[in-house]
């Protein structure tokens, strides 16, 4: 009897892993309000995180999100998130220290000034502890304001030497926790410290630390002149590929359109290569709606990556895989092409 009990429930869990839905996510600040150099008023009137988490609500099949911290729009503490999160049907994937602001302008782990380079420590450091609190999957860091603007600016070595020795020192008093650099090749700075993916592997590589690895960013891979797909292979071959999110631009800035508006079939490939190496984890949302509604937005977003999905399912693999042997580009292409236009026109 204990053993037919036994049987039973490893086929249910057998059917539940093939089974398995696909799980979405997104950034809150795409539910957030925006402003830039030139509308300085903003394209909207200010939202808190508790606001933003309630539109994140409203999206169908959204799972996850990836908060800003400190909190936006006001004092709110970890408990008042939750109950908010928990009212919206949402957990929390990942905590993304604000080490790009005003107080770190010239760095965060670059900083020429250590008692700057201590306070980015500390605030990451307490980032820490929220995703403890939320059990979420790592903190992610976008140090955006690290790296140069001008020839000569910067000695090369040290400030290399500062951004390994920042993510490295976190890494070691965290163990418990995984870390995720986010690369990017510029802006705010003209040239980011993290700004490829080979450049972030190496670093990581370096570091020589396991709980530290990349989170791929489709759209700055492209505006990088990377192949995402590549780029997503390389970081899986390293066993450091943690996170990822997409969006969609015109490769020459992160513009962080709607995904898969512009390049569908290049993002097509990104999510062939993670189902390829059977990549387990959330498919994220990193899209800035300045004059579109956020909700409408991520909805359309998701309605997309479901249809990747059931591509996926369909794809001729034997065949795909055979024409890639030969490098036949149009054969290879009708096959691809065939799975996903499918999907997109009975979606």
């Amino acid at each position: 009897m204990h053993l037919k009990l036994l049987i039973d429930k490893i086929i249910e869990i057998i059917e539940n892993e093939i089974m398995k839905k696909q799980e979405f996510g997104a950034g809150i600040w795409h539910f957030a309000t925006y402003l830039d150099r030139y509308a300085t008023d903003g394209y909207g009137e200010p939202r808190s995180v508790i606001e933003a988490i309630e539109l994140a609500g409203k999206v169908t099949d959204l799972s996850y999100v990836d908060i800003n911290y400190p909190y936006f729009g006001g004092e709110f503490s970890n408990e008042q998130i939750k109950k908010a999160l928990d009212k919206a049907g949402l957990k929390v994937i990942g905590i993304t220290p604000e080490i790009y602001t005003r107080e770190f302008s010239k760095g965060a782990f670059t900083n020429p000034d250590p008692g700057v380079r201590k306070r980015a420590h500390e605030l990451i450091t307490e980032a820490c502890e929220a995703v403890r609190f939320f059990d979420a999957s790592y903190v992610k860091l976008w140090p955006g304001q690290d790296g140069w603007d001008y020839p000569f600016q910067v000695d090369h070595k040290s400030i290399w030497k500062n951004s390994m020795d920042g993510v490295g020192n976190l890494a070691t008093e965290n163990s418990d926790l995984k870390f995720v650099i986010e690369y990017k090749p510029r802006e705010p700075r003209v040239k980011m410290i993290y700004d490829s993916m080979t450049r972030t592997l190496l670093g990581i590589e370096q570091i020589g630390l396991p709980n530290i690895g990349v989170l791929l960013d489709f759209g700055h891979a492209i505006y990088g002149g990377e192949s995402a797909a590549d780029s997503a292979q390389l970081a899986i071959d390293h066993g450091r590929l943690f996170g990822m999110d997409v969006n969609d631009n015109y490769r020459s800035w992160d513009d962080d359109l709607l995904a898969g508006s512009l390049h569908p079939m290049e993002l097509f490939e990104f999510f062939y290569v993670l189902r390829k190496n059977n990549w387990q984890g959330v498919w994220q949302l990193d899209q800035f709606p300045f004059r579109e509604d956020s909700v409408e937005m991520a909805n359309m977003a998701i309605d997309f990556l479901k249809s990747v999905d059931k591509a996926l399912d369909d794809l001729d693999y034997d065949a795909l895989s055979k024409a890639q042997a030969n490098h036949d580009a149009m054969g290879a292409l009708k096959i691809a092409q065939k799975a996903l236009y499918k999907h997109l026109a009975r979606d």
